[in-house]
């Protein structure tokens, strides 16, 4: 059994029945956006983020959960669909998931008009329930999601990213919406437990940081994973084991990987010699070691929680997001 699918048993039941309540807050009026939500719906991913919200849930509610769980869970999954459409319009990407993506079918404008539309409807579903606790946890992630984009565009630009800056930028980018996921999950069934809240909310941010590590790390391995090796140092981004080489290695050496970073990042030749400098740099045992820290870190919050099957299946997905091989 595939280590997602073992993840996914304890939840079994409310993963169908999200899938069926995540169709009908996609629906509208209008045929065309039907026709582009069905196509969104058919080709999903591994759905993590609803799986860490039923997990969270479950856990700290003795195997309960409530409407409002699905609805957290049908928003963040609403927000995050949103996000990757809006993604593939800002890099000019005709493929997700090894299908066409929104932008590639029906051009930059209309895949603009559906994210906008994705992300209304996750808001409206909070509104309209009065869930406005899990709104403002929703609204916070949206802001430090495009807040992190920009801090990352602003930073790429100078190539003067310091290591404090790249984890303020992976909070944002990626961690907040793991966060997100594991304090709605806390929020839905435990409102008043702040503490419990914030606690969740925390383990999900460690999650998201050791996840975001790992995929740098894809970067320099010749793993089958979606991406070809050296793409990050194609698109002139800052991760951590370039940016710990960086700091380690003397000025001419410094020279030579920002001038092979701006100036030559499309010759094949010089990206790999950038990537076996990396190496012997111990960039990649660097970031390894942090990504361990990270999920260690998260490991130690859960702890606290008693044993039950869900936090197993926690566990479990912690440890996935750092041995996954995609």
């Amino acid at each position: 059994m595939k280590i997602t699918e073992q993840i996914k048993l304890p939840i079994a039941q409310e993963m169908e029945l999200f899938e069926e309540k995540f169709r009908e807050a996609m629906s509208s009026k209008v045929a065309l956006l039907n026709r582009i939500t069905h196509y969104i719906v058919n080709r999903k991913g591994k759905q993590m983020r609803p799986m860490f919200v039923f997990l969270t849930a479950k856990m700290i509610a003795d195997g309960k959960v409530n409407e409002r769980t699905y609805r957290g869970a049908s928003v963040i999954e609403l927000i995050h669909t949103a996000t990757l459409v809006h993604d593939d319009v800002v890099d000019d990407s005709n493929k997700r998931r090894g299908f066409f993506s929104i932008n590639a079918l029906w051009k930059n404008k209309i895949a603009v008009l559906v994210g906008d539309y994705l992300l209304s409807k996750g808001l409206l579903l909070s509104i309209d329930h009065n869930d406005f606790d899990l709104l403002k946890i929703i609204s916070v992630a949206v802001r430090e999601m495009s807040e992190g984009e920009l801090l990352q565009i602003e930073k790429a630009r100078r190539l003067d990213i310091t290591e404090a800056i790249y984890y303020e930028i992976i909070r944002q980018k990626t961690a907040t919406l793991i966060a997100a996921c594991c304090s709605l999950g806390a929020c839905s069934v435990a409102p008043n437990d702040h503490e419990v809240v914030e606690k969740m909310r925390k383990f999900g941010e460690l999650i998201g940081m050791a996840f975001q590590i790992k995929d740098d790390l894809f970067d320099y391995t010749d793993d089958a994973i979606g991406k070809p090796t050296g793409i990050d140092i194609k698109e002139q981004k800052m991760t951590l084991p370039l940016i710990y080489t960086l700091n380690h290695c003397s000025q001419k050496e410094k020279s030579w990987l920002i001038n092979s970073i701006k100036n030559h990042n499309k010759d094949k030749k010089r990206v790999a010699a950038v990537i076996q400098f990396v190496k012997d740099k111990n960039g990649l045992t660097y970031a390894e070691q942090k990504m361990l820290q990270f999920q260690q870190e998260a490991l130690i919050l859960l702890q606290e929680f008693p044993e039950s099957e869900y936090k197993s299946a926690l566990v479990l997905m912690v440890n996935y997001v750092i041995e996954r091989k995609k």
